[in-house]
């Protein structure tokens, strides 16, 4: 492990934003501009054996914060995915723990925010339940506690109203059931799917098997007259 005095430091060809670390007189690693910056790094300066070693971890946490920018560009990430990322790009856990950490601090990455607008989307454009969005949540890596938090100021109203709005949209499909033990089976198991619970879909059941049986009623009469 190189010691002694930084003889020159010098931009690298390719990238601009990479500077060649020599010790007396000898390349010894390559370095990012924030590296330079947080290490304090300048020509003459006397590097330890310990020094170094320190040197070499800011680096390997600033290409792992790097790496997790690049992973955060297509859309906000919690912090268990990018840990995922860092890990499979075979980081060591102490940098990967540095980066998240300063990624953190920025607000780049927040648990309770991105659960929120994973909920806020979904209800957008594939409304569920809260049985189902806390199964997502928990799979992206969201604590029970978050997950929970979030889910606090979805109404009942609200789920029952999003609910009522998929089923009337299968409705059509599931109509033709033969009897009502047929429709709250299939239409059921439609909503049930789809991660809302029985308290929710109960009502609605009822609700559309009465409109169902009340259009089925109309038409034996229009046909007998």
């Amino acid at each position: 492990m190189p010691s002694g005095k930084i003889t020159s430091l010098r931009a690298q060809v390719q990238d601009n934003q990479r500077v060649n670390v020599f010790v007396n007189g000898e390349f010894a690693l390559g370095v990012s501009l924030n590296t330079i910056s947080r290490a304090g790094l300048f020509v003459g300066k006397e590097l330890s054996e310990a020094e170094y070693a320190q040197l070499e971890t800011l680096e390997s946490s600033d290409r792992a914060y790097q790496a997790a920018l690049r992973f955060l560009e297509a859309r906000p990430r919690s912090s268990a995915e990018v840990r995922t990322r860092l890990e499979r790009k075979d980081f060591a856990p102490e940098a990967i723990d540095a980066a998240l950490a300063r990624l953190t601090q920025l607000g780049m990455i927040d648990d309770a925010a991105f659960a929120r607008l994973w909920v806020e989307n979904r209800q957008l454009m594939r409304p569920r339940g809260a049985n189902a969005l806390r199964d997502e949540l928990r799979r992206k890596g969201i604590d029970a506690d978050t997950a929970a938090a979030v889910l606090s100021d979805d109404t009942h109203e609200d789920e029952a109203e999003r609910a009522m709005v998929l089923a009337r949209g299968a409705l059509r499909k599931y109509a033709s059931a033969a009897d009502r033990n047929a429709f709250t089976r299939r239409m059921g198991g439609f909503l049930q799917r789809r991660g809302f619970t029985f308290d929710v879909i109960r009502p609605i059941i009822d609700t559309l098997w009465a409109e169902v049986r009340g259009d089925t009623t109309a038409d034996d009469d229009d046909e007998e007259e």
